[in-house]
């Protein structure tokens, strides 16, 4: 998942809320106060959870995720696959319409899925998209837009080849890069078009009616959705802002009803009240070192400054908000649909805490009282808990392995550019997944871009024969072995798996949060 989610949810700042601040009485309204401000809501370019949270109730894909993150029809009914599993044939409901009462069709889907590859699109989301046929050379002009894998065969017929076998393809069909957008509306006004409620056309739940930039967007019941009989609210309202304190105060005070990321300090008085609630969330919070800067170009200095983080304290007392330490890069709650189990418990834990085998390990490297480390910097993106984090670690490898540790706290658009240049030594960071598979975790080190300029051939070779067979038993069997080699290789060093902490009155019923970490209200009510 790309930084920016991570970001959105993690930064508060100084605005105060703004927007009108009415009681809430209505029975048919959901007052939920976004974050940040959505910089856009155009599915092929955001990146930002509140962008992402507000699409999902104005827009929907070929599928949407169940209750239990399944995907399930949606604006296609069904589709084959083929039996190699390259071939997908959606064929989409009869009658489905935009928000504006004019029909969607599967063209409506090619022209929408090609856009986001285009590269004059420059889309953020792009490789997403990679799975599909061509795509990924269409983004990089090597191939021609009508040689991507994806074609309207009638109205109501959309076909997709992909490049290889991808057991979570159906997962991204209900991801916001696979929407479908209105291209009458986009072409006539391409930069325009999701900035502003005017004119907006939807294909959701829900259709834009007021976007107060950075105060609120408001919403209302789409009757031209195809499942309109399910969704039970008339109006929805986002209030927009950026204050953790101010959303807090908004909910206990009853001018909204939900939001998230409560302050910490706030939890046990909130739990009191029966307020604080915690929602799944497919992420972790971990370091990354860079393999090529001394002294971590050894491969025994990075495993003893691993084996010296104490993360059950650092979650007790630092951290808090139900997350769970993490001895493992794939989080919980992705099964093996082979076995039916939980990936992670079946992986184990791929790392442990001992300070004496630390110790032993810097020693063998070289390193004592009398040959000390090189200067060691954590660098860090500007942020309270960023900054605990950091120090306590600076603590534990102070006490367990003697080296003196300096921070280095930068802007997060500074922070994230010298991450991806790789000027750092050890640097905080997060990855949330973008569908619902392992392989959105395990990728990332594939990458030959990626921040740690980590490079095996053994890794991206199994990296790659899980994504491009048709086998699960295979598959999940690659993925684990790939996950033993980034923990032998020490990467990274896991510090916990993220969950969503939100403030929600227990009135608010029937919405479901996904693991993606955003919320859908397609099903909510007022009780």
């Amino acid at each position: 998942m790309k930084w920016h989610y991570v970001l959105a949810v993690m930064l508060s700042g100084l605005v105060l809320f703004s927007a009108g601040c009415s009681t809430v009485t209505k029975p048919d309204t959901v007052k939920y106060v976004l974050e940040a401000e959505p910089s856009s809501l155009d599915p092929a370019m955001t990146t930002t959870l509140p962008e992402n949270n507000t699409e999902l109730q104005l827009f929907e894909g070929l599928t949407r995720l169940d209750e239990q993150d399944d995907p399930q029809p949606a604006l296609a009914e069904s589709w084959d696959i083929s039996a190699d599993g390259t071939i997908y044939t959606f064929h989409l409901r009869k009658g489905i319409k935009w928000s504006d009462g004019t029909p969607i069709t599967a063209q409506d889907f090619e022209y929408s899925w090609k856009r986001v590859v285009d590269p004059d699109t420059a889309s953020e989301n792009a490789y997403m998209m990679f799975p599909i046929k061509n795509a990924e050379a269409y983004f990089n002009r090597k191939a021609a837009a009508d040689e991507v894998g994806v074609k309207a065969l009638d109205e109501h017929t959309l076909q997709v080849r992909l490049a290889y076998p991808t057991a979570y393809f159906l997962n991204l069909t209900a991801v916001h890069c696979y929407y479908a957008v209105p291209q009458k509306l986009v072409e006539a006004h391409p930069q325009t078009w999701a900035a502003d409620a005017k004119g907006m056309i939807c294909s959701g739940p829900f259709k834009i009616t007021k976007w107060i930039h950075s105060s609120e967007i408001d919403f209302e019941k789409n009757e031209n959705y195809w499942d309109a009989k399910h969704v039970r609210l008339s109006h929805m309202e986002f209030p927009i802002s950026d204050s953790q304190a101010t959303r807090l105060t908004l909910v206990e005070s009853n001018q909204a009803n939900m939001t998230v990321e409560p302050p910490p300090a706030d939890q046990t008085r909130l739990e009191e009240a029966g307020l604080y609630k915690v929602a799944p969330y497919l992420g972790i919070y971990y370091y990354v070192f860079n393999v090529t800067k001394p002294p971590f170009d050894d491969v025994r200095v990075r495993k003893a400054f691993a084996l010296s983080v104490q993360r059950e304290a650092l979650v007790r007392h630092i951290i808090r908000g139900q997350k769970q330490a993490a001895y493992a890069w794939v989080p919980p709650g992705l099964k093996n649909p082979v076995t039916g189990k939980d990936f992670r418990e079946e992986g184990g834990n791929l790392m442990t805490e001992d300070a004496v085998q630390a110790r032993k390990l810097l020693k063998q490297a070289g390193y004592d009282t009398n040959h000390p480390l090189p200067e060691v910097t954590i660098l860090f993106n500007t942020n309270e808990m960023h900054k605990a984090v950091a120090e306590s670690l600076q603590a534990m490898w102070k006490n367990a392995l003697g080296v003196q540790v300096s921070l280095m706290n930068q802007e997060s658009k500074v922070f994230m550019a010298t991450r991806s240049k790789g000027d750092y030594q050890i640097a905080r960071a997060s990855w949330i997944a973008d569908y619902i598979d392992p392989m959105s975790f395990m990728e990332v080190f594939s990458d030959e871009e990626n921040d740690a300029q980590y490079h095996n051939k053994t890794y991206n070779e199994l990296i790659r024969q899980a994504k491009e067979t048709n086998d699960p038993a295979v598959r999940m069997t690659d993925l684990h072995r790939a996950e033993q080699i980034l923990f032998d290789d020490c990467v990274i060093i896991p510090i916990y798996y993220t969950t969503q902490p939100y403030a929600a009155q227990p009135y608010v019923k029937g919405y479901h949060w996904l693991q993606l970490g955003l919320v859908d209200f397609k099903k909510a009510y007022i009780e």
